[in-house]
Parts: structure tokens; C-alpha cells; sequence
């Protein structure tokens, strides 16, 4: 199968957005485009299972190689396993309901300008960027196609943020744009170190993890690789820019933000930093664990003290992203395993939840939870679907939430050693903080009765709405039902990335 169509069909979307003509063309190229996207990502789901059926046991499948820029041994390769499949499910998940959810936004600027097409163009070109970073075997090429999701966002919140637009597009732009130089600076080190024996370096991952990086380089360029890309993945204490990001971002870009750009920092930490450093990963593996876990306790305890609903979900998405940089410190297969779960899992729901969060402010003009109340009496299809990504996200078992954190928590009780065993436990007293503000959100903003009279008059979501929600709900449910699918799809790439880690030599 051809893997350049995962990125050629959404570019091509997005430039064919430019040319429409009319809010409701543009609505619908959108809407094919990104459908496309998804019934494509099944397809290549099928055909990776087929090949691996058909005894194909190559670490990455459908590669496409082709010299980019030969003086500088740059390459436009790609490639997939399992993990990166994963992430390309998600990707096409959230971009169709991204989609759905903007379907009757007013893309207008503060100034009344109609700006519709390039509203749905910026969206649309996020996920090209998305897919080719998950995709890529080059380090420059995977570092070329993180860099080209950041604009989008600026702009999209810039333009059609909310509130402080302006000042949180600038902190996210400064602040990710600070990681992308961090992260230049460990994929810069680590390719002045590698040799291909005709004393050649080598962006690719393929060739680089087949090398023995000196011990020293690992160390040094590690913390620059690991903690460029955390910032992406709301590293603790680089997540400043995710609540201020999210609150004032347009739903579409909320979701957006949280159910795949913070992915790309926990993948990059993964498939870069510690697949191709693992020593330097195993040495500072406490370091890591312990960030996490102030990351997982903080980001819960922060948000019990917001009363702003979109805070709501950014504080504790820094918490629920800390398991993902957990169970990579951790350093067990289950433990990756479970990291990759939770990454998936916290996209769908973390995207389900400002789905709803911007539907009641759609309708309510308001996100403060004490000027909500009893809207499950007159919208009760979003209310129910509020309630759901709720439930996901404090770990109720049936969803996707309490699948991910207990595959983190069996991992790091696989080590034998007190300081896991501490860290686990410390990381599973979050989840009675975790219910504690989700069933204090869903009392205060759902139950109960009508705070104001008005609302009594407002209508429950659209088809449009109706679709996007069930969509994420079915990929919530089918992870939190049926597990072994995604498992035995995530398997093999966490091996391969174990198998490194294994034949490390242990530094004091």
C-alpha cells in the first residue's frame, strides 16, 4: 500500500478548501476529505494486519525511501508499526470530528471578516502535519513535519480564540517553538555521532537504532531530545501553555491541541529519545518518573481548583499526560504498552470532552460551572455525552481511561525494585482526585436543577454534533471493551523499543 496517501489526501483537502466557494462547499469538502482520511486509516489498519498475517515480521512495513537532500544524508523515509498505526487512528478520528464540531462555527474574526475557508484550510493542514511526524523514519523529516503543525495553531487561536486569544497564541507558539529547539538540538547530536562505516552520518532511525551511540553522547543529548519533545506533551513544569492554550482556542482546535499535538511529544519521547538513547533512557529513568508523578498529582489537585470548564479538562489533561511519561520511564513492555493506550485513549476523550464543553458554551455563553446546572433536563444527548468523558477520564471500567492506567500501573509493578512500587502508588491516589472534580463538575454543571430560566429554551446537539460525539464514544468504548485488539496492535512496536532498552549498559 501506497503510505504517501495518508498525507497527500489531507493536503490535497486542505488546498482544495481555498478554491470553494461558499460556507457550505467548504463545509462539505471538509467533510468528504476527512471522512476519506478515516475510511483510509481502517484500510491501511487492514492491510498492516494482512502483511504481518502474511508473515512479514519487519520492524516497519510500507516503507517509502527517496533521497531528500543527498549532501546532508537527509531522506524522505516512512514507515509504519503498530504504534505509529495507532497514532494515525487517532489522528483521522479527531480531525473528522473536529470537523463535525465546526460544522455551523461562525469562522468570522473579531473584526466580522468571513474567513471560513482558511479556518477550515488551517484545521484540515494540521493533520498533514500530524500524520507525517507519526509516520516518518528520518529525523529530520519527522522533525520537518512537527514543525509544521505550530503555525496552524498560533493561528487558529489567534484569530479565532477567545478571551486572552492573543497572548495564549503567543505563549504556545514561543513555548513549543522553545521545544522544537531543544529538540533540534538532541536529533543534531545525535546525527554528528553516528557512523555508517564510510564515515557518513545518518538521520535514519532505522540505521541509528541498529548503532551503539557512545554512553556520554546519549547522556548529553538525552535531557535535550526528551524534555523538547515533553513540551509538547505537557511536561511538568513546561505545561504552562496548556491551560492558556485550550481556554481561549475554538473547539475544533481544542481538540485538536489536546487529542493530537500533546501526542506528538509523548511519541517523540518514545520513538526518539529512548528507541534511540536507550541507555541515556535507562539512566534517567527516576528522573523521569519522578517528573511524572508531580506532573500526575499535580495536575489533578490544580484542577479541582478551576471553575472554568475548558481549565477543567487542560489541568487534568496534564495529569492524564503524566501517565503516558510514567509508563515510558518505567521502562517494561507493558509499561510502553500502556503509555501508547493511555496517548489514544486520553485523545479520544480529552477531544469528546471539549466537543461538549463547546457545545454548552455554543448554547450558554458561558463556562463557569456556577452559572450552569439541570442541563441534563434540556440537552440531554450532550449532557449524557459530558457524563461519559467524564466517567472515561476518572477510570470507570468499561471505557478506554481505565484500560490505559491499569496496563501503566501492571508495568511498574513488573520492577521489583521499592522506588516503583512508591511511584505506582503515588500515581493511583490521583485517581480518587480525579473523581473527586469529575463528579463535582458533572453535579454543578449538569445535575440539578435549571440556573437560569433561559436555558430552559435551548436545544440539545445537531446531527452534526450527534455524529462527532458517538464517533469518539465508539472509539472510548471499543478500547474500553475489547482492549486486545489495540494491544496486540501496539505489541510488537513496544518489543522492539524493549529490545534496545534491554541490551543497555547500566551507567552509574
Amino acid at each position: 500500500m501506497n503510505l504517501n496517501l495518508i498525507i497527500i489526501i489531507p493536503l490535497l483537502t486542505s488546498i482544495a478548501v481555498l478554491f470553494c466557494k461558499g460556507l457550505k462547499q467548504v463545509r462539505m469538502i471538509s467533510l468528504i476529505g476527512a471522512a476519506i482520511q478515516l475510511i483510509l486509516s481502517f484500510v491501511l489498519l487492514y492491510a498492516y494486519w494482512q502483511e504481518r498475517a502474511a508473515g512479514n515480521t519487519s520492524t516497519f512495513i510500507f516503507e517509502y525511501n527517496v533521497a531528500w537532500y543527498a549532501p546532508l544524508h537527509i531522506n524522505y523515509h516512512i514507515g509504519i508499526d503498530g504504534i505509529s498505526m495507532a497514532m494515525i487512528l487517532l489522528t483521522s478520528f479527531i480531525v473528522l470530528t473536529g470537523v463535525l464540531v465546526s460544522w455551523k462555527m461562525p469562522a468570522r474574526t473579531s473584526g466580522g471578516e468571513m474567513l471560513s475557508k482558511e479556518f477550515f484550510f488551517l484545521l484540515l493542514f494540521l493533520g498533514v502535519g500530524a500524520y507525517g511526524f507519526f509516520i516518518s523514519l528520518d529525523l529530520f523529516t519527522l522533525f520537518f513535519f512537527l514543525e509544521l503543525a505550530v503555525i496552524p495553531k498560533f493561528l487558529l487561536i489567534g484569530i479565532w480564540g477567545s478571551g486572552k486569544k492573543e497572548y495564549s497564541a503567543m505563549k504556545l507558539a514561543l513555548m513549543l517553538m522553545g521545544g522544537s529547539a531543544l529538540v533540534f538540538v538532541g536529533l543534531a547530536g545525535l546525527f554528528f555521532n553516528t557512523n555508517t562505516g564510510d564515515g557518513t552520518h545518518t538521520f535514519d532511525i532505522l540505521q541509528i537504532a541498529q548503532m551503539h551511540i557512545p554512553v556520554e553522547v546519549q547522556k548529553l543529548f538525552f535531557p535535550f531530545a526528551f524534555i523538547g519533545f515533553g513540551v509538547f506533551g505537557a511536561l511538568f513544569p513546561f505545561h504552562t501553555w496548556v491551560p492558556d492554550g485550550h481556554s481561549s482556542a475554538p473547539t475544533a482546535a481544542s481538540m485538536f491541541l489536546a487529542g493530537i499535538s500533546m501526542k506528538l511529544g509523548g511519541y517523540g519521547c518514545l520513538r526518539v529519545a529512548t528507541f534511540l538513547m536507550p541507555d541515556a533512557a535507562h539512566y534517567y529513568s527516576w528522573i523521569i518518573i519522578v517528573v511524572s508523578c508531580i506532573a500526575i498529582l499535580y495536575g489533578a489537585f490544580a484542577t479541582m481548583m478551576q471553575t472554568d470548564l475548558k481549565y477543567i479538562n487542560a489541568y487534568s489533561s496534564v495529569s492524564h499526560c503524566g501517565f503516558v511519561l510514567l509508563g515510558i520511564g518505567i521502562l517494561t513492555q507493558t509499561a510502553l504498552v500502556g503509555a501508547v493506550m493511555q496517548m489514544v485513549s486520553h485523545g479520544l476523550m480529552t477531544a469528546l470532552f471539549f466537543a461538549c464543553i463547546g457545545m454548552i458554551y455554543d448554547r450558554t455563553h458561558t463556562r463557569q460551572m456556577s452559572e450552569l446546572g439541570g442541563l441534563l433536563k434540556v440537552m440531554p444527548f450532550i449532557s449524557t455525552t459530558f457524563v461519559i468523558a467524564g466517567l472515561c477520564s476518572l477510570g470507570l471500567p468499561g471505557f478506554s481511561g481505565f484500560v490505559a492506567e491499569v496496563t501503566v500501573f501492571m508495568g511498574s509493578w513488573e520492577q521489583t525494585d521499592v522506588f516503583y512500587k512508591i511511584a505506582t502508588i503515588v500515581a493511583c491516589a490521583s485517581i480518587v482526585v480525579t473523581a473527586v472534580y469529575i463528579l463535582r463538575t458533572i453535579g454543578k454543571a449538569i445535575l440539578g436543577p435549571l440556573e437560569k430560566n433561559q436555558y430552559s429554551l435551548l436545544k440539545d446537539a445537531g446531527w452534526h454534533e450527534k455524529w462527532a460525539a458517538s464517533l469518539l464514544i465508539i472509539g472510548i468504548v471499543a478500547i474500553g471493551v475489547v482492549p486486545f485488539w489495540l494491544n496486540h496492535l501496539i505489541g510488537p512496536g513496544a518489543e522492539t523499543i524493549m529490545s534496545n532498552i534491554k541490551n543497555v549498559t547500566i551507567i552509574k
